[in-house]
């Protein structure tokens, strides 16, 4: 990655804004359960008390976390389609001959089998290539090769 704004993708982005939106509904809720400077009862709901307490903590957290990362891509502007960076939308022909179309990104998602992480190995052979290009890197069997057959934001292919 460059270090400076990095951009993300139409669908990453709305993944951020339902995170964010969910997240600060469970806020809400957990907020409304502080009981505020009235004393507690016993031990038992002072605990209580602390854990909701640290659970708002968190969720501050994650969603300054999410807020500055919107911040950052809105600053980024779209991801590029010259070559591949972070947030682009790239398809690739792998030697077998499968081709796939992958998300560039910077957290995998637990069960998004489109999205590369940008420090995997495949996504490191991807960053700054352009259509045409052909990447070698290595998985878990060996030395593998791609060609670069297209990118771009998945919005704008037709």
């Amino acid at each position: 990655m460059t270090g400076g704004p990095e951009p993300i993708s139409a669908a990453a982005r709305e993944a951020l804004e339902r995170e964010l939106a969910d997240l600060r509904a469970e806020r809400e809720t957990v907020a409304a359960t502080l009981q505020g400077g009235e004393r507690v009862g016993d031990r038992a709901d002072e605990a209580d008390e602390l854990q909701r307490g640290t659970e708002l903590d968190r969720l501050d957290t994650r969603i300054a976390e999410i807020n500055g990362r919107l911040r950052e891509a809105a600053v980024a502007g779209p991801p590029r389609t010259d070559k591949v960076g972070v947030g682009s939308t790239v398809t690739v022909r792998f030697a077998d001959a499968t081709e796939t179309t992958v998300q560039i990104g910077e957290v995998a998602e637990a069960l998004d089998r489109t999205l590369v992480t940008a420090d995997s190995p495949l996504g490191r052979a991807l960053l700054g290539r352009r259509a045409g290009d052909t990447i070698s890197y290595e998985t878990p069997q060996g030395q593998s090769t791609a060609v670069v057959l297209s990118l771009g934001d998945e919005d704008n292919r037709s």
